[in-house]
């Protein structure tokens, strides 16, 4: 048995229709009920009708993605799939990972993400925050460009370096004065690109530390098991099993940088040459080999690469 990792994507891998190929299979099933109870809403039409326009509010994305991902990993217990040797998840994707894990139930994960997305949604009004991905260039020049831009603009404008990608790919955000003002230093300083992305709200940046304050608050009312699979996180990259950690570190994580890069080499430290995802898309499966060409990324999303992951993981 090759030693491989888990790992959930989050937003931006949402699709009308993505959980169909599973047809009827029960553990999916389960999975939309349990979610759709928690929520007091039909998960499961929400996803298989759309629009797509539904899907993509930030309320709705961060609950159906963490459904797809639960789903996945259920599927894959369900088909008597070994256990991985660690975990760990994109951004949202970390509440799936913890799920997995056994520290938080879906019931109790549901309204969580949705509560943390409608917060972010609150904490910037729309039009005044904004992303972009910046594209090759290295993670340290496009940090050192943020701080220009900050310097540049004075101190009422934002720009941060948020989620560290791939060696080659880190997303900004900020206001969007602040983020547009750091895209053009950063193409003068030898980005290939600097793309605006489609989002509503300047995640994991600064400017959602109110969110992140009612995110807490959530938080603490609730009751953590312990991890029966180590979970990687994005804030630190480590590897907590206190309850009060982990909450700790999801607090921080709403308006701090998802390492991503740091959270793939740790799992090649814990010895992992394998990294499934489990939900829809391939994002986290081509980073992989981005960040070392050594590990093998493997995407889970039907019933065909269910087939290939059991395979290849043998």
């Amino acid at each position: 048995m090759k030693s491989f990792a888990f790992v959930f994507p989050g937003q931006g891998s949402q699709s009308v229709g993505m959980l169909d190929a599973w047809g009827d299979h029960q553990a999916v099933q389960q999975t939309l009920r349990e979610a759709s109870d928690a929520l007091g809403e039909d998960v499961g039409r929400l996803i298989h009708e759309g629009p797509k326009e539904s899907l993509a509010l930030t309320t709705n994305t961060q609950p159906v993605m963490l459904v797809a991902g639960v789903a996945a990993w259920r599927v894959w217990c369900a088909a008597g799939g070994a256990k991985p040797s660690a975990l760990a998840g994109h951004s949202l994707g970390e509440y799936s990972a913890l799920v997995a894990a056994g520290v938080l139930t879906l019931a109790q994960a549901a309204p969580l993400v949705r509560l943390r997305a409608a917060a972010m949604q609150e904490a910037v009004p729309v039009g005044v925050g904004a992303m972009a991905a910046i594209l090759g260039l290295e993670a340290s020049k496009v940090i050192a460009g943020c701080a220009e831009a900050v310097v540049a603009l004075g101190s009422g404008e934002v720009v941060e370096a948020v989620n560290f990608n791939d060696p080659a790919q880190t997303v900004i955000a900020g206001t969007k004065v602040g983020v547009d003002k750091a895209c053009e230093l950063l193409k003068a300083a030898g980005a290939k690109r600097a793309l605006p992305l489609p989002v509503s709200a300047p995640f994991h940046s600064s400017l959602m530390k109110p969110a992140a304050q009612k995110l807490r608050l959530a938080l603490d009312g609730l009751a953590l098991a312990e991890p029966q699979i180590p979970v990687v996180n994005n804030i630190d990259v480590a590897v907590c099993t206190d309850a009060g950690q982990i909450r700790d570190a999801l607090y921080r994580q709403a308006f701090g940088p998802v390492r991503w890069v740091e959270c793939v080499q740790a799992l090649k430290a814990r010895g992992v040459t394998h990294v499934v995802e489990a939900g829809p898309g391939k994002v986290l499966a081509g980073l992989t080999k981005r960040i070392d060409a050594e590990l093998t990324g493997v995407p889970l999303y039907d019933p065909a690469t269910l087939a290939e992951a059991m395979e290849i993981v043998k």
